[in-house]
């Protein structure tokens, strides 16, 4: 039950800023002279066609973008992944789309390497403790992980390892790729995207930030402590630093694993109210969210694998966990409410609050927008006719994977003239916004069938839910 293998290994990761920045400023100036060459002879043809050229030629620079990104590992394949998870208000859709390739590709620092940075980090003595095995479980942009034995006691354990000197480069990488974007001519600078720049950045020193990875994982333990549906890795500080972090081994199934997939509904159906439940308990109760939808941030654990009565979710990556504020969260809190009871008026009254929807635009089109905010808690509702027929099955109850709600949000929004009205919204909206998403995603994988109108009636109105694990306010 670990994850694959890296398939290749390298001696070091090119993180000098000197290199890096030499490596992005040669990508941009090609780039932005085959665009400026573009531009200058794009003039021929009628409308569409031009249109059509120059649509080609975004996605052409955006492929040679992800192309030299990927070369460089570090944390500018991080930056290019966070920017096509988030930049879908901010960037063209040839970029995102192409930025969404972007992969680690499985390469991992070679074990020379990986053990140099132990010794340093830990100390011959502390780290002669311990077993390492020298192959990763698993390698992404920022760092390794690498299972490990305690010889005293046989405790099992994983170590993150961080690649030497990714957190000094942080600021270098983010401030090329931007400047690349700009060169290749994909971007316009304006405010809103210089403060969701500056938000990736703050996300990104938060990614590398392993002692504060380290206070939140043990957090969020203490607050689900008791709460059998959740396994958070226990955090061994004795052998953990500011680049390493050590940590019980939880171990579990991927979330889109076979073994998952075969347990019964009922049990896929727990698994899902378990996940949007953490969700409310981030949102409604807690004001510290999870923010990252990586599914590789989860595993489920069986029960007959662990002798346990509860399958259970497997916490495993608290290194993108941002805090909110009430004064943001609170005009959230009440449009989701709002939009439950269905009151169109409170719910545009949110979004003007929230300052992505705007008193000057026409009463048709708040009404439009208001609308599409509401669909989104479709499954939150309360089962009637609303619902599609293939959203439902024999029992009444709502079909997460078959109900397709993302797309037909994105389908009712699209045929409507929203888009030509719509603000950039805050940039702690963008990333709610895409929690939100994933936690939609995660159920529809699992498969689950069940409605969650309890679960949300339980933190907006304070009433139990079925099977309410809460502590009582």
């Amino acid at each position: 039950m670990t994850t694959k293998k890296p398939r290749t290994s390298v001696a070091r990761i090119k993180t000098g800023s000197f290199e890096r920045r030499l490596s992005l400023t040669r990508a941009g100036l090609f780039a932005g002279s085959r665009m400026a060459t573009h531009m200058a002879t794009n003039w021929f043809g009628s409308r569409d066609r031009r249109e059509a050229r120059h649509r080609k030629m975004l996605s052409s620079q955006a492929e040679f973008l992800v192309e030299e990104l990927g070369k460089l590992k570090g944390s500018v394949v991080k930056i290019g992944q966070v920017m096509a998870l988030y930049g879908e208000h901010f960037l063209p859709e040839e970029v995102t789309e192409a930025l969404h390739t972007l992969e680690d590709q499985g390469t991992s620092l070679a074990w020379p390497s990986v053990e140099k940075v132990l010794k340093r980090e830990l100390g011959e003595d502390r780290l002669a403790q311990l077993d390492v095995d020298p192959e990763p479980i698993g390698a992404a942009s920022l760092g390794q992980v690498h299972r490990a034995v305690r010889k005293s006691d046989g405790l099992e354990l994983v170590l993150k390892v961080q690649y030497p000197g990714v957190d000094e480069a942080v600021d270098s990488d983010l401030n090329a790729v931007a400047q690349i974007l700009k060169m290749a001519r994909l971007v316009s600078f304006g405010p809103e995207f210089n403060d969701w720049l500056e938000e990736v950045r703050t996300m990104m020193h938060r990614e590398v930030d392993y002692a504060l990875e380290a206070r939140t994982t043990e957090h969020f333990r203490q607050m689900l402590e008791g709460d059998e549906r959740y396994v958070v890795p226990r955090v061994l500080q004795e052998y953990s630093t500011s680049h390493v972090m050590a940590s019980t081994y939880e171990s579990g199934w991927p979330v889109g694993s076979e073994q998952v997939a075969n347990l019964p509904v009922e049990r896929r159906s727990d698994l899902g109210r378990a996940a949007l439940e953490l969700f409310f308990k981030e949102l409604f109760e807690w004001g510290e969210i999870q923010t990252d939808p990586n599914f590789g941030n989860y595993r489920i654990r069986i029960a007959e694998d662990a002798g346990t009565d509860t399958d259970q979710m497997v916490l495993l990556d608290f290194g993108a966990v941002q805090r909110y504020s009430d004064v943001f969260l609170d005009p959230v809190r009440s449009m989701i409410k709002a939009s439950y009871e269905q009151d169109l008026q409170r719910v545009v009254e949110g979004g003007i609050k929230l300052n992505f929807m705007s008193t000057d635009w026409p009463d048709d089109i708040l009404t439009r927008f208001g609308e599409v905010c509401m669909s989104v808690l479709e499954p939150l509702a309360p089962a009637n006719g609303h619902w599609p027929d293939y959203a439902v099955n024999e029992n009444g109850q709502y079909r997460w994977k078959q109900s397709d709600l993302p797309s037909r949000v994105a389908r009712q929004a699209a045929k409507s003239a929203i888009s030509r009205y719509f603000r950039i919204p805050p940039k702690e909206f963008v990333f709610l916004n895409r929690k939100l998403i994933g936690v939609y995603t995660f159920i529809a994988v699992l498969g689950s069938e069940f409605n969650g109108e309890d679960l949300l009636r339980a933190y907006i109105y304070d009433e139990p839910a079925e099977g309410d694990q809460r502590p009582a306010n």
